[in-house]
């Protein structure tokens, strides 16, 4: 099958290529910038270049590509987040979430390509309920307001990709090479630092993905005739009073501060303090059933650990 993966230099896209490579699909892959060619090249992609708020220069680049799916993962999301400046830090995101999947699915429809799977996530669901979230449960209906645009683009881009008959997967919390977890990432160092604090009690529950089982869930998908949104998260969803200290322990840093919730919206805005106490969890029961699918890191507590053991020997 020829895939074109959009985003393919992000967390999940650079597990992909290679493993969409390795199992026979012909891989094209979309970037923004020229640059990263060779790193696409490498892992066994051909690379094609454009930007996907540039609607003609990307029709351009899909026409060439040629593709039979398309597996949109296209995001911006500063390395560094400071949750004060959301709406900031997240402009560009939504854009490519809003004009950027109405620009490539229009393309792919153009080029023919007959299977769209799009990125969204699987902690944006409304936390006031005490189960689990699964793909009925609505989203934040009433979000901090800083949150407000991004939440709207995440439902603008779920529903192109539902319009056009594909599949939005919703991933957890990314962990692996690359993002947030990863041994040099945003939250590794600040709980290296003890600067990632239990606000209010760590009432939030985080589901994990780690980046090789999003691509393994994309992979399965291309495969399925699967659409609507499936949640794609490990089987393990914890509290942050759980993981975090379990964290600050794989990597011997300071056991984390308590705050109160009050303080913490001083400190971070209302956004930082809801995504550090209010968020839900996610179940993957219907992803499993539908794809086949099954998570190799089954749980956080094992595959953080293995991923972290870089960060604990360099700081030896």
């Amino acid at each position: 099958m020829r895939v074109l993966v959009a985003g393919a230099t992000g967390v999940i896209g650079r597990a992909l290529v290679p493993l969409l490579a390795s199992v026979g699909h012909d891989v094209t892959g979309l970037s923004r910038s020229a640059g990263r060619s060779a790193l696409l090249e490498r892992a066994g992609a051909r690379a094609v270049v454009a930007d996907a708020l540039d609607a003609a220069a990307l029709d351009r680049a899909v026409r060439e590509a040629a593709p039979d799916a398309v597996v949109h993962l296209l995001t911006a999301i500063p390395a560094e987040l400071n949750p004060r400046k959301m709406r900031q830090e997240f402009a560009l995101t939504d854009r490519l979430r809003t004009e950027g999947t109405r620009n490539l699915i229009e393309a792919a429809h153009r080029a023919g390509a007959r299977r769209v799977i799009a990125q969204s996530v699987a902690f944006a669901y409304d936390p006031d309920g005490d189960s689990l979230a699964n793909e009925d449960t609505p989203l934040w209906q009433a979000p901090p307001k800083p949150f407000r645009r991004s939440l709207d683009a995440l439902r603008e881009l779920e529903r192109r990709t539902h319009d056009a008959g594909g599949l939005v997967l919703r991933f957890g919390h990314l962990y692996g090479p690359g993002s947030a977890f990863d041994t040099d990432g945003q939250f590794v160092r600040q709980i290296r630092a003890g600067k990632l604090p239990l606000v209010g009690g760590g009432s939030a529950t985080f589901s994990f993905t780690h980046a090789h089982d999003a691509a393994t869930a994309v992979a399965a998908a291309l495969d399925k005739n699967a659409t609507g949104a499936l949640n794609i998260v490990d089987n393990d969803p914890a509290r942050m009073s759980v993981w975090l200290p379990e964290v600050a322990r794989i990597l011997g840093a300071p056991a984390p501060k308590r705050l109160p919730a009050f303080v913490a919206r001083l400190a971070v805005g209302g956004w930082g303090a809801a995504y550090l106490t209010r968020l839900r969890g996610a179940d993957n029961a219907r992803a499993r059933l539908t794809l086949d699918w099954r998570p190799r890191h089954t749980s956080w507590r094992t595959g953080l650990a293995v991923e972290l053991n870089g960060a604990v020997a360099a700081a030896k």
